[in-house]
């Protein structure tokens, strides 16, 4: 693996490519995995970049394209001669040219398109029609297909002949002449046949398939829940139109993942990654929520403003409320996020409720009685013993802690009930749970506190 953040490496590869020691640098580069020569690449100077990439061997440099940042493929691209650039498309897999496309703008696009053999270009415009967000958009066309009447030398004459050009030979699907997926046969069931057995009477016919208009996150989980390789993507007649592999699903999982952490921040997700992110770009990703949050905190603001009098009578409570408030709003988010991370690998479902919430009201009542304790010993042998704050007394201590308790039960139930109730009515829980908790749990958590501390210390 290249150590791309030692600064002598860097030095080193920057000193020979001053040298023209191009030799050298082919040996040194391709030595190294795809991932690791692309991370390079990104270090390098525009100047420097396009002369090193065509160093690489064909495949290689085909394999590093698709590894690098849009930036760096878009400058590479517009270095290319047209012959250079099909050269590259020549050997990328149809998904990897789709996912580049999506990345470049029209002028590239049009020019990688232009450059493309009318199979591939057919292909992608194809893939380029499904919705985002759905399996066909994520799909390769490029898989190995069999007929059912084949022998498994027959089987194997053609994953010599077409295997080279496909994104994968470890599954073959077997089809009819109209293309309907009937069943998949895999390399090894394959090599501990005989040559003279039938496909069709060695192939699985019990197959899991997805349709093009599936949501990929569904697909990338389904993929993780059966541990394939690969799962078939059919259209509304059954018929085999691609196949999404792993890797696209891990990336799928990546990006979902990614949005899911933006939206509970309160952040419009992005593509694009944070450094390469704009100021103004980022500023309006984060604006909205902040704005919405901001109004909505003047529901706190009512309720303080309400128990004045209250306040200015026991000087004493203000200073707690921002631990209420946060304690709170912390308790709310851990039940909150454990439920989304649960909803989004399908570990629970609305008709869970029940359970869900019996299980966090103990939660809530364990931690809400040891964190009251631990308070209330805090209380009374710091803030009134060791600095001497008199006005802690021990009904305004039991106002407090008894806050606590509920403020933490509400909390949890809160955290566990949105995102569920999202979920139901087709909604983000993450775009809903996140923000909301927080101004939710600090207006209950506030009315609590001051209706326990008018009826205990008779404010």
């Amino acid at each position: 693996m290249l150590d791309i953040e030692n600064g002598a490496f860097m030095e080193q590869l920057e000193e020979m490519a001053e040298r023209k020691q191009w030799t050298a640098l082919r040996d040194l580069l391709s030595e190294e995995a795809a991932a690791d020569i692309a991370d390079v690449l990104s270090q390098l100077p525009d100047t420097r970049l396009p002369v090193l990439y065509r160093l690489l061997p064909k495949e290689l440099a085909a394999e590093v394209f698709v590894e690098m940042e849009p930036e760096g493929q878009e400058l590479l691209i517009k270095t290319f001669s047209d012959t250079e650039l099909k050269e590259v498309l020549d050997e990328l897999y149809v998904d990897d040219t789709v996912d580049i496309i999506e990345e470049m703008p029209a002028s590239v696009v049009k020019r990688i398109l232009q450059s493309a053999d009318p199979e591939t270009r057919r292909s992608v415009n194809e893939i380029l029609k499904y919705p985002e967000d759905s399996a066909g958009s994520i799909m390769t066309t490029e898989f190995v297909d069999l007929k059912r009447d084949m022998t498994v030398e027959d089987a194997f004459k053609r994953i010599r002949r077409t295997g080279v050009d496909k994104e994968t030979i470890n599954i073959c699907y077997v089809v009819d002449p109209s293309r309907h997926l009937l069943g998949l046969v895999s390399i090894r069931t394959l090599l501990l046949s005989d040559y003279e057995d039938i496909i069709e009477d060695i192939m699985e016919t019990n197959v899991i398939a997805v349709s093009t208009m599936e949501d990929r996150e569904d697909v990338a989980q389904s993929l993780s829940k059966y541990d394939f390789l690969a799962m078939p993507v059919v259209d509304d007649e059954h018929r085999l139109v691609g196949i999404v592999t792993i890797d696209d699903a891990i990336d799928v999982m990546e990006k979902e993942a990614t949005e899911d952490f933006e939206r509970i921040a309160g952040i419009n997700p992005t593509d694009k990654p944070y450094l390469r992110t704009g100021v103004w770009e980022t500023v309006k990703s984060r604006i909205p929520w902040l704005l919405l949050l901001m109004l909505s905190a003047t529901f706190t603001g009512v309720v303080i403003s309400s128990f004045e009098d209250s306040l200015a009578a026991c000087s004493v409570l203000i200073g707690f409320i921002p631990m209420l408030m946060d304690t709170g709003g912390n308790s709310g988010n851990q039940a909150s996020v454990a439920l989304i991370r649960s909803l989004s690998l399908n570990e629970v479902a609305f008709g869970d409720l029940a359970a869900v919430l019996w299980k966090e009201i103990r939660v809530a009542v364990s931690c809400g009685a040891l964190l009251s304790g631990c308070n209330f010993v805090k209380l009374m042998l710091v803030d009134r013993l060791l600095l001497g704050n008199t006005a802690v007394t021990v009904p305004v201590a039991a106002v407090i802690c008894l806050t606590l308790v509920c403020t933490v039960f509400c909390a949890k139930v809160v955290g566990s009930l949105l995102p569920l109730l999202s979920d139901k009515v087709g909604l983000d829980p993450a775009v809903v749970a996140g923000p909301f908790i927080t101004t939710i749990v600090d207006v209950v958590s506030l009315l609590i506190y001051f209706s326990f501390a008018t009826v205990l210390l008779g404010l």
